[in-house]
């Protein structure tokens, strides 16, 4: 993760005060044993791991250059209460054998969280997307809008060029004194080469200024770190590019027009703290019709880690009271 068409009303923002510094009696939750299985797709196999039982979620990891193991163990919380799938995109963490960084675009990325649905003999599901994870979701809802029950749009990544470029734009100014020595790690030898060290490194300075707390931090760096090796940096990295190049590095691309056709029960998460600007989630949350958006308070890029009271309270109170799509509806 290196890097309009708007309804003349206003969709309806929530703003909770966060109760995420505690997470009270989730943090004593046991979770599940869970399973680990690997589907075949071409010359690879996806890594996927399933966990609880209930209502079906994929689980979109984020990066695009990360893979799903940053996510655990804090949103395995939700598996008292739902089946949550997760697994590794093409080319990244266990997902790698046999994959070279030109086999995976955007559309093979779509193709596969397909083969993962009719893996599982889901008729319909339900999607989670966190950042990076809220365009494949979005992307796949737009081809299949009759297999997805609910789309859940965590922390979400900007829908269009546009948004992504006033992302970055919005990153470097928060940024600040840390600028220069963000470019500076980028430029370094261990950093092109893929030194783990150096890629935590630069990740802390980009993810300080989009977390609540320092320990929120350590946490996300310390998951990421633990994934890290040379190999898989490199491969992932030249994937991003080539999800980049198909998407936001694009010019025109813009999902926003095409998300008005979306009538998919729709919760989009957004904190307070985020890096990436509140118009992204904003414009995305206007396009859809069906689409609620809640502001949480004192919460960052992370929420599933830093605000899990109130993630869990309204992922609940959205699948209870949003209707399922009727069968036929786009």
């Amino acid at each position: 993760m290196r890097t309009a068409l708007l309804f003349p009303f206003l969709v309806p923002v929530y703003t909770t005060s966060s109760s995420s510094a505690m997470a009270g009696p989730l943090e004593s939750t046991p979770v599940p044993t869970a399973r680990q299985i690997r589907i075949p797709a071409g010359a690879t196999e996806l890594y996927c791991r399933e966990v609880g039982r209930g209502n079906p979620i994929i689980v979109l990891h984020g990066g695009p250059d990360f893979d799903h193991s940053y996510l655990v163990p804090e949103m395995d919380r939700l598996s008292d209460s739902f089946r949550l799938i997760y697994y590794d995109q093409r080319g990244r963490g266990e997902s790698a054998d046999g994959v070279k960084p030109e086999d995976v675009t955007l559309a093979s990325d779509i193709a596969d969280l397909e083969k993962v649905r009719q893996y599982f003999q889901l008729s319909s599901v339900a999607l989670l997307g966190h950042s990076w994870g809220t365009v494949l979701a979005l992307e796949y809802a737009l081809r299949h809008p009759q297999r997805v029950s609910h789309l859940l749009l965590m922390n979400p990544a900007p829908a269009s060029s546009e948004d992504s470029k006033q992302f970055r734009t919005e990153r470097r100014a928060k940024l600040g004194a840390d600028l220069d020595q963000v470019r500076a790690v980028a430029d370094s030898t261990p950093y092109k080469e893929g030194d783990p060290d150096a890629v935590a490194a630069y990740y802390r300075l980009l993810f300080k200024h989009g977390l609540s707390k320092p320990e929120h931090l350590q946490t996300v760096i310390a998951r990421l770190r633990a994934s890290f090796t040379k190999e898989k940096i490199l491969r992932a990295r030249a994937i991003e590019d080539r999800l980049m190049n198909d998407s936001w590095s694009s010019d025109g691309y813009n999902l926003l027009p095409m998300l008005g056709t979306l009538s998919i029960p729709t919760l989009i998460l957004y904190g307070d703290h985020d890096f990436i600007p509140v118009a992204s989630a904003e414009h995305i949350a206007r396009a859809m019709p069906n689409a609620r958006m809640v502001a949480l308070k004192n919460c960052g890029h992370f929420s599933y880690l830093e605000c899990p009271v109130d993630v869990r309270r309204y992922v609940d109170d959205f699948f209870r009271d949003a209707p399922r799509k009727s069968k036929g509806q786009n």
